[in-house]
């Protein structure tokens, strides 16, 4: 289990939630991008935009647990719109590790908001 300290950290960095195993993983609820409050957006970014922001919010999750990139093991992309596909995969082969390749699996899902265009979740080994 992760110390409190580094649940409360990532809260309040608004990374989202992270959750160690038994197995010695770490893995995320679900990471969306998400407007800074008080900013009064009334234009969403673009997939690109909130895919590089959803894997950043990810690389946070990463290290609040001790782990980073190199370390996942899997990955679930959950798209608005599948025709997304490319923009999404453009933004991620830009972020991944290419030396240590997940598994991932990408399908389209009506996500939260109809705003959001994009949620993932990962899963990484903590050794």
């Amino acid at each position: 289990m992760l110390p409190p300290l580094i649940v409360e950290r990532a809260l309040a960095l608004g990374l989202g939630l992270i959750a160690v195993t038994d197995h010695n993983t770490a893995c995320n609820a679900g990471a969306v991008w998400r407007a800074a409050q008080g900013t009064g957006l009334a234009v969403w970014p673009g997939l690109e935009v909130q895919t590089r922001e959803v894997l950043a919010k990810i690389d946070g999750l990463l290290a609040s647990a001790g782990t980073d990139k190199s370390k996942l093991l899997s990955m679930n992309v959950y798209l608005s719109n599948i025709a997304d596909f490319d923009a999404m995969n453009a933004a991620f082969d830009e972020w991944i590790d290419t030396a240590n390749l997940p598994a991932r699996a990408t399908v389209e899902a009506r996500l939260a908001d109809p705003n959001l265009r994009v949620e993932i979740t990962a899963v990484a080994a903590l050794d």
